[in-house]
C-alpha cells in the first residue's frame, strides 16, 4: 500500500498590512538605536584625528576639519608602545585561561548537591563580595609578604578570580539537567571525565561569556600596574597610555605658565587617539561571542 505524500505547494503566506507595519517600525527603531550607540564611537574616531586649535572653535566633529596624524605619531611613535602591547595580550590571554580555569574548577563542584559543606564553602565566597581587606593591607601582602612587584603576574594573580562570575558559572552548571551527569555515573565516569566530556561541550555560551568579562577586565586594568609595577618594560597598555596622557597635560599646563603658545600640543585629540588605540584589539572579540550573551547570561541566571 502506497503511503500518499504531501507535496509542498511552494505558496509564501502573506503578510497583512499590520504586520508589515509593524516590521518596518521595528527595524526603523533598532537602526535609529544603532546609529545612536555609534554616533559617539564616530565623534572619537573622526576628533582623533582634528587638530587641537579647532577643537575651540568648532568642537568635537565626526568629520575633522584639518586632518591630521599628530596625534597618533604621538602615541604610536613611543617606543614602549609595542612592548605594552605585548604586556597586555599576554596579561589579558593568559590571565583568562588561569581565571576561568579557577572559576569553572570551582564552580562545578559547588554546583553538586552531593557536596558537603558546599553551602558553608558558598557562604566564604559570597562573604569576600560584601567585605575586603582594604587597600594598605593588599598592598603589603602583595609587595611584601609575595614579594611581586615588578612581575609581570602581579596583573594577573591579584584578579584572578571573581566571585560574581563564580557564582553565574555554577548557576549555569546547576541548570544543565542532572539526567546527563546520572547517565555517565552509571557508565563508570568519574567527576573528572563528566565535567571535561559532558558539563563543558554543552556549557560553552556561558564560558564564552564569562571568558569576555575576564578578558574586558584584564585588558583595561592600570591600577595594579600603578601600584606595583616600576620596571617601563612591563607597563600595560592602559598604564602607558594614562602616563602619555597625563605628560600631556602637564606639557600643557607647564606651557601656559611660561606664557608659550599651546595650540600646537595635542591633548583633546590626544585622547581620542589613545582610546581609539585601547579598545582597536579587544572590539574585534564582540563578534566571536556575541551569539553566545543571551543564552550565557540568562540561563545562568535562572537558578540561585
Amino acid at each position: 500500500m502506497k503511503k500518499n505524500k504531501i507535496k509542498p505547494t511552494g505558496r509564501r503566506i502573506r503578510k497583512s498590512g499590520g504586520e508589515i507595519l509593524f516590521e518596518i517600525v521595528v527595524y526603523a527603531i533598532a537602526a535609529l538605536f544603532c546609529i545612536y550607540c555609534l554616533f559617539p564611537f564616530a565623534i572619537i574616531l573622526g576628533s582623533s584625528f582634528e587638530t587641537e586649535s579647532n577643537f575651540a572653535t568648532y568642537g568635537f566633529p565626526i568629520i575633522p576639519k584639518d586632518f591630521t596624524l599628530q596625534a597618533y605619531k604621538m602615541v604610536l611613535g613611543d617606543s614602549q608602545i609595542f612592548k605594552a602591547y605585548g604586556v597586555t595580550i599576554f596579561t589579558t590571554a593568559a590571565g583568562t585561561l588561569f581565571s576561568m580555569l579557577l572559576t569553572i574548577t570551582m564552580a562545578y563542584p559547588l554546583s553538586l548537591k552531593k557536596i558537603k559543606f558546599r553551602n558553608a564553602i558558598t557562604f566564604f565566597v559570597y562573604f569576600t563580595m560584601l567585605f575586603g581587606g582594604g587597600l594598605v593591607p593588599t598592598y603589603l601582602l602583595i609587595s611584601k609578604t609575595l614579594d611581586m612587584k615588578n612581575n609581570i603576574f602581579v596583573l594577573i594573580l591579584p584578579v584572578a578570580f571573581s566571585a560574581w562570575n563564580m557564582f553565574l558559572m555554577r548557576n549555569f552548571f546547576a541548570g544543565i539537567p542532572h539526567e546527563l551527569s546520572e547517565s555517565a555515573y552509571v557508565d563508570g565516569a568519574n567527576d573528572i571525565q563528566i565535567l571535561r566530556k559532558i558539563i563543558l561541550p554543552v556549557s560553552v555560551p556561558g564560558i564564552a561569556t564569562l571568558s569576555l568579562f575576564y578578558a574586558l577586565g584584564y585588558w583595561n586594568q592600570w591600577f595594579n600596574a600603578m601600584l606595583y609595577i616600576e620596571d617601563a618594560n612591563l607597563f600595560p597598555l592602559q598604564y602607558l597610555l594614562m602616563r602619555m596622557l597625563r605628560n600631556a597635560d602637564a606639557m600643557r599646563e607647564m606651557a601656559r605658565t611660561t606664557g608659550m603658545s599651546v595650540g600646537d600640543l595635542p591633548t583633546n585629540s590626544l585622547r581620542m587617539a589613545t582610546t581609539v588605540v585601547a579598545i582597536g584589539p579587544i572590539v574585534l572579540l564582540y563578534p566571536y561571542v556575541q551569539k553566545y550573551f543571551t543564552s550565557g547570561l540568562t540561563v545562568g541566571a535562572i537558578k540561585g
